[in-house]
């Protein structure tokens, strides 16, 4: 069977090969009468207008890469998910690059992405989250910016002009520690995340803050870092509950610290929300799966992933945008959490 052309699809539509560009690529108005006719015939031939030309006329591969630390934590799929959804609607396919955790992967990943011709990047993770990221490795992604429209998401290169777009952490980790103490709390403890990437600092920052507003004391001993994981959470809620002092709420970096922290609280004899009251941060699905289901800050992922899209799309228009996009974030009450 011949292969449709769009050609074929102007000839039967009565219309230019234009018009038939401009619907497929969404580039221009069309009457709906016109479009509803091309577009019936495009479903009926199962017409699928050729990448590679499309490409090579429009200087655009419709791919976008995106690279993230960790595809095995909930919170890096939940944002793809956003981006996926967003990114489908507007006509692009990806390349997925899950670095493990390797500075050198980004860097492998960045040239692969260069090499593919991918029309913009998507940034999550590594070096972008380090509290101080070297010269050489904050210049890598510069340079790679310079070339290939990319966006920067929940993280930042201090002294980059890029694109962000990121969750205001300062403001929900205030969030959570006001909610602790509006509940009558005043002995609240910080576990969790390695204390040489920002989103923990910006996390611990904002806690110290705002239990000193309040003139309450906070026991060196009550802010540990460890990992992101749920075995960390495990291990530094154990050491919280052996030290010669018990704190009444605690405050984890993120929801997987504060799911092992519960099951640590729980193996020892506590009641959760009763006896110690544990707030998360994410909002992953983990959060409502387990017994209390956790209180928590929503980093509102989805939204996180579409709007990162929708930026990277204006700026591989060569639209203006602005450099940063924060969301806000949103404080979820659970069963984790009671008054004193």
């Amino acid at each position: 069977m011949k292969q449709v052309t769009i050609y074929d699809i102007a000839h039967e539509a009565r219309v230019s090969v234009a018009t038939v560009s401009r619907v497929l690529n969404n580039t221009a108005p069309v009457k709906s009468a016109t479009r509803d006719k091309i577009m019936e015939l495009i479903h009926k031939y199962q017409f699928q207008p050729n990448a590679l030309a499309r490409s090579l006329s429009k200087k655009e591969t419709g791919t976008i890469g995106v690279i993230v630390p960790d595809i095995t934590n909930p919170f890096f799929p939940e944002v793809f998910s956003g981006i996926e959804q967003e990114a489908r609607d507007k006509g692009y396919t990806f390349l997925l690059c899950d670095t493990t955790g390797s500075y050198e992967r980004e860097s492998q990943y960045l040239n692969i992405l260069r090499e593919k011709q991918v029309d913009g990047i998507l940034f999550m993770g590594g070096r972008i989250n380090l509290s101080r990221c070297s010269p050489e490795m904050a210049e890598e992604v510069r340079e790679a910016a310079s070339r290939t429209p990319l966006v920067l998401i929940n993280g930042n290169l201090p002294g980059s002009p890029l694109h962000r777009v990121y969750i205001d952490e300062t403001k929900g980790a205030e969030m959570a520690t006001r909610y602790l103490i509006g509940l009558g709390h005043r002995e609240i403890a910080f576990i969790g995340g390695h204390d040489n990437m920002s989103t923990t600092a910006q996390k611990v920052r904002a806690f110290k803050k705002v239990m000193q507003q309040n003139g309450l004391d906070i026991p060196r001993e009550w802010v540990l870092n460890e990992d992101f994981s749920i075995e960390s959470g495990k291990h530094l809620m154990k050491r919280l509950l052996e030290g010669p002092r018990r704190p009444t709420a605690v405050f984890c970096v993120n929801d997987f610290t504060a799911v092992g922290a519960v099951k640590s609280a729980a193996r020892a004899g506590y009641r959760i929300p009763e006896d110690l009251s544990i707030i998360g941060f994410d909002d992953i699905p983990l959060a409502t799966a387990i017994n209390p289901e956790l209180t928590t800050v929503s980093q509102k992922m989805e939204t996180l992933g579409r709007m990162s899209v929708q930026v990277l799309h204006k700026l591989i228009g060569k639209e203006k945008v602005k450099k940063q996009t924060v969301i806000e974030p949103e404080l979820i009450i659970r069963e984790s959490t009671s008054h004193r």
